[in-house]
């Protein structure tokens, strides 16, 4: 277990400095997939904004999301805000399967955010199972100066294999799957794979779309240190040294009650005993 730390943060060999142990995620922002919407734009932001200011400055956000408003509402978040002290995640759909189209994807990606990515990842594994141009594509945005790292989205060890052996310039420094304390599919195989290589591991749905937040298991473990049900799941998760969770942000209120996960870190026993029990 990692001790607390302020700011807290984790430090990852692969790209060879820190970032903040919990991010905010967009999905659903902007409309639905590839469908944009404005009704909620002003919350977003001022949920963003607010998230930004406690720390939490990594942000993960997608191409797809809201057909690219929710990159678009990223961007008029983080006006304003050192550019340096902020961590932006973004994603290219697989169906992009060309250098060129991967190229222009990032350069509208950029365009959008109103600044370069500091981590782009192939948010799927391709249908055709064809990785070697796409994976080359990336490598071509990290030399543009589009983004800084690279990573992946939905990836098995094998694939994340694959994938690191078409490169040749660059290498992948993170992987963002599905993880929570009652979805543990990738525990045992791509958590401790990332953790060996200094990866990071950027946990998606770490609140299974909000049924974390009311369990009474977790709320009756979080009333020992004055934490709710979704504070001591995100700790959970945050416990797991390679493990970022970016829990979505889009209202004030869950933002700043997010943040609580931080800071602060369970017992071993407690750890333990949430483990087994979701098991």
């Amino acid at each position: 277990m990692q001790s607390a730390t302020a700011p807290d943060k984790k430090f990852f060999r692969s790209m060879r400095e820190s970032v903040p142990v919990l991010g905010m995620g967009t999905w659903g922002m902007g409309g639905g997939f590839m469908s944009p919407d404005y009704s909620e734009d002003k919350k977003c932001v001022r949920a963003l904004r607010r998230g930004i200011e406690l720390g939490m400055t990594l942000i993960d956000t997608a191409e797809v999301y809201g057909g690219g408003h929710a990159e678009e509402l990223v961007g008029e978040a983080i006006k304003g805000f050192p550019r340096s002290e902020l961590f932006i995640v973004s994603k290219v759909w697989p169906d992009r399967r060309t250098r060129d189209e991967i190229v222009k994807a990032a350069l509208a990606s950029v365009k959008r955010l109103g600044t370069h990515m500091d981590l782009y990842l192939l948010h799927w594994p391709p249908e055709d199972g064809e990785l070697k141009e796409r994976m080359k594509g990336l490598e071509e945005v990290v030399k543009r100066g589009l983004t800084r790292y690279i990573g992946v989205s939905n990836f098995s060890v094998p694939l994340i294999e694959k994938a690191r052996k078409c490169l040749s310039t660059v290498d992948i420094v993170a992987v963002q799957n599905r993880m929570s304390v009652s979805y543990r599919v990738y525990e045992k195989d791509v958590v401790p794979y990332a953790e060996r290589r200094g990866m990071m591991f950027m946990a998606y749905t770490p609140l299974e779309k909000g049924r974390l937040a009311t369990n009474p298991f977790l709320a009756n473990v979080g009333s020992k240190y004055g934490k709710t049900a979704a504070q001591v799941a995100l700790n959970w998760l945050i416990c797991i040294n390679p493990v970022v969770p970016i829990p979505k942000a889009a209202r004030i209120e869950h933002v700043e009650e997010n943040a609580g996960a931080m800071c602060w870190r369970l017992s071993k026993e407690d750890w333990k005993l949430i483990a087994e029990h979701f098991r």
